[in-house]
């Protein structure tokens, strides 16, 4: 009880906030079954909580904004926004108050399993997909909704979720997916190694805000505890919810779908979104910022004037309203680099590196011992790229002084003119191993004159099964970015065995060679942007 009277105090105080309202005027949290309208002035739009029925017999804590002065016998088109992962009910309110403003009905809810929403954590499994249309038949008869202008929105959790419905759900006429993921596999699971911090975060997350149901707690043991027996358990359990896996049923069902993420998002990295965007056929818009996960449009979640927020309500309004705004016009694919403040649109995802590639040749032979982390990392969750975005620091090593027994470094020659780095970065070695089992990661760094690398990129890789002392091939694409590399400096890659993001496999004693051979060349290919 204790928890339940704090969570619907603190939702009521932060309502206000996002509102605009003193603090004498938020009002508490009205009892379970009530809906009470939310002090505002008489020209804004109108704000009423509610319990909605979900699927299976439970109750979602959800919020409505109707257009001020809604006429009566009036439809108005619908916005959906499932909450992010341990988000309550009002965290869109700034944004759903701005979308009523300009003539929406707006249905926010707390996604099952978290806070006062009933049923368990299910991580947008078939119940929370269910959800979302039971929302939908809740909203078009309670709520001046339009059958057949409807949306769906959400940061992280609730951008899933929404991909997801579009595929079940035909009613579904426009998406807006911002920092979500399309395939929860390569997200966190990428190169068959586990993404440690952020499984951590989102588990512990999930602790503190709800109730996460048995499959996901043995999921989730399964997966933190390297249950290699249970592996294709857990990638079939990930792929039920990837839309990815859905992509024809969107496609069949026609919506807009908008997606937006950033080049260092420590959860859902940008790759997968950029893959799943290239096999979408209908309307669609690609948006890459700096940042890591949610940070690109987290200003705008507390009402600040935001890049992403604003496509986004351009992007309902042309395929819910039909308004000519010229958001379908503009080059569909618009990244900003991380090094530039600037836009930069393409006609698709294939264009951003079309300038060519230049390879950096691994043509020496490197071997290196397991178990040590040698100083070269792919940062902290959240703080490093946060850093990155906005001061333009990413993480750093000095790159002579790695230790060349647990690192291995190749270099280039030094640049005479900048090197625009676009898209994804792909890594060609072979590799001989000591033991079965064993993992490595790869970063490209930029760097200055001094030795000092700023990180371009990284990704994981880890094998299982493996003859020890028998080579074999590896293809390993990097984390995808947009990095300006200076005239001067240098590009250099590096591989180590340890890095705090990701649970390693490496075996005590494990040794790594990577060559090149003459009939099978080592390089790392760089996209780089068309002058």
């Amino acid at each position: 009880m204790e928890r339940t009277t704090t969570a619907a105090a603190v939702a009521a105080l932060l309502a206000a906030a996002a509102l605009g309202l003193a603090p004498h005027q938020a009002q508490a949290a009205p009892a379970p079954a009530a809906a009470v309208a939310a002090d505002a002035p008489a020209a804004s739009p109108e704000l009423r909580f509610h319990d909605i029925p979900g699927s299976g017999g439970i109750t979602l804590k959800g919020n409505v904004f109707t257009p001020a002065g809604a006429a009566s016998g009036r439809k108005y088109p619908l916005i959906v926004l499932p909450t992010s992962w341990g988000m309550p009910q009002i965290e869109y309110i700034a944004q759903a108050r701005k979308l009523a403003d300009s003539g929406y009905v707006v249905v926010s809810y707390t996604s099952r399993g978290f806070w006062l929403s009933g049923g368990q954590i299910e991580v947008a499994g078939p119940p929370d997909i269910a959800d979302v249309s039971a929302v939908i038949d809740w909203a078009l008869a309670n709520s001046p909704a339009d059958a057949d202008h409807i949306g769906l929105g959400g940061v992280s959790y609730g951008a899933g979720i929404s991909l997801l419905a579009s595929a079940h759900d035909p009613r579904v006429k426009a998406v807006v997916a911002m920092s979500g993921w399309a395939d929860l596999i390569e997200s966190i699971y990428s190169g068959r190694t586990q993404h440690l911090q952020a499984a951590g975060m989102l588990g512990a997350a999930g602790y503190l805000t709800g109730r996460p149901g048995p499959e996901l707690q043995s999921i989730l043991g399964d997966f933190l505890g390297s249950r290699l027996d249970r592996e294709q358990q857990m990638i079939e359990w990930g792929r039920k919810r990837s839309a990815a896996e859905q992509v024809d049923r969107i496609n069949a069902n026609g919506a807009a779908v908008m997606l937006g993420n950033a080049w260092g998002d420590t959860i859902f990295p940008p790759n997968q979104y950029a893959k799943f965007y290239e096999r979408l056929t209908g309307p669609k818009r690609l948006e890459f910022r700096p940042g890591d996960h949610a940070t690109a449009e987290g200003t705008g979640l507390l009402g600040l004037p935001n890049d992403t927020w604003t496509n986004a309500h351009r992007w309902f309004d042309r395929y819910l309203k039909g308004e000519r705004n010229g958001v379908d016009t503009e080059a569909p694919v618009q990244i900003k680099s991380r090094s530039d403040e600037g836009y930069e649109g393409y006609a698709d995802w294939k264009s951003v590196g079309a300038g060519g590639s230049e390879r950096l040749a691994l043509s020496d032979s490197e071997h290196v011992f397991a178990n040590v982390d040698s100083g070269a990392n792919g940062g902290i969750i959240f703080l490093s790229s946060i850093l990155d975005q906005f001061v333009k620091a990413p993480p750093t090593a000095s790159i002579p002084l790695l230790p060349r027994a647990f690192a291995a470094v190749w270099q280039s020659e030094r640049h005479d003119s900048p090197r625009r780095v676009r898209g994804t970065v792909a890594l060609h070695t072979t590799v001989t191993p000591t033991k079965a089992d064993g993992t490595f990661v790869a970063y490209l760094y930029d760097v200055g004159p001094l030795g000092i690398g700023k990180l371009v990129s990284n990704a994981p890789y880890t094998f299982h099964g493996r003859t020890p002392g028998r080579a074999f091939g590896v293809d390993l694409e990097l984390f995808s970015t947009a990095y300006d590399v200076p005239a001067g400096h240098r590009l250099a890659l590096v591989v180590d065995t340890v890095d705090p993001l990701y649970i390693e496999h490496n075996p005590t004693g494990a040794q790594l060679t990577f060559s090149s051979p003459r009939s099978d060349p080592s390089y790392v290919s760089v996209p780089l942007r068309e002058q």
